[in-house]
């Protein structure tokens, strides 16, 4: 298989720099080539993970011949008040490590490389929360693939336009904690659909149709609709959520789990855990191999 950008699976993290660049207008394809590859070379510690993604509109014009065929901007989704909202952006910098300095030396540096083609839109810094968990207290990604099982539900396989490469979400999510914290331990469980100390999945009696896990386990013909999540918290004491960023082989995985969970799936049916927390940006994005990547820049 085509080897992927490795800062994908590298797991456990402590510190998170999300960078959403959009490009300007009139910049022309030489330039922005030229650019993007001294972003992507310049030196960085080893200690850190840079994974870099682009839009479907800048991707073309990078690599016109090698745009998967599924790559799109992202839709709003939903109706009324329950909105998944679309921001499309053109350019996705992730920097993680557990080394917060580096990490911020390197977003100072590439935002400074591209000032000549970018310009930052949305940045948010994030971080590992107790054992994993989102600030809701729940442990995020229980059910993410382990092992060879990441690569398998990540990766466009072998054959296909954009083989070794990834289609991507990323949302911004702001809680409302005050309202959520309200609940009792099991009225929060009956929101999510686990259990809070230990993650276990609700039986199916006690299982609300409306809960998180209800609503983001989709099913096609008996597959379930697996993304490798690497979602992380976000933010301070008066804002802060969740930056949701998954990966997938397939990026209509993502439209059907949004349709399920803004009510859109043909059951009428939201995701109860859109009373407690808003997503504010949404974008889709391709991570293309190492090899296609270096073919703008050397990693």
């Amino acid at each position: 298989m085509a080897e992927a950008q490795a800062g994908i699976f590298v797991e456990g993290t402590l510190s998170h720099f999300f960078l959403e660049y959009q490009l300007i207008d009139g910049v022309i394809e030489a330039q922005l080539r030229s650019t993007l590859a001294s972003a992507i070379a310049l030196p960085v510690s080893a200690e850190l993970n840079c994974v870099w993604a682009f839009g479907a509109d800048c991707w073309r014009r990078l690599a016109p011949a090698g745009v998967p065929e599924a790559l799109k901007s992202f839709s709003p989704i939903g109706e009324g008040r329950r909105i998944a909202p679309a921001t499309q952006h053109s350019i996705l910098l992730w920097v993680h490590g557990n080394n917060h300095s580096a990490n911020f030396d390197a977003a100072m540096a590439a935002t400074a490389a591209l000032a000549g083609v970018a310009t930052l839109s949305l940045e948010k810094i994030g971080f590992l929360y107790k054992d994993s968990r989102d600030l809701s207290g729940f442990i995020d990604g229980t059910e993410n693939p382990k092992g060879r099982g990441q690569q398998q539900v990540a990766l466009i396989p072998d054959g296909e336009l954009g083989a070794g490469g990834s289609f991507v979400m990323s949302q911004q999510w702001i809680h409302n904690l005050a309202g959520f914290h309200a609940l009792s331990q099991p009225q929060q469980e009956a929101v999510i659909g686990r259990t809070k100390p230990d993650s276990i999945e609700l039986d199916d009696e006690r299982m609300p149709e409306n809960s998180h896990v209800s609503r983001s386990d989709v099913k096609i013909n008996g597959e379930a609709q697996k993304l490798y999540r690497r979602s992380v918290p976000y933010g301070g004491v008066q804002q802060h959520g969740l930056y949701f960023l998954a990966f997938s082989r397939d990026i209509q995985r993502f439209d059907r789990i949004l349709a399920s969970m803004f009510g859109c799936s043909g059951d009428g049916i939201h995701d109860r855990l859109t009373d407690f927390s808003t997503p504010v940006s949404g974008s889709y994005w391709f991570a293309p191999s190492r090899a296609e990547l270096s073919a703008i820049g050397p990693l």
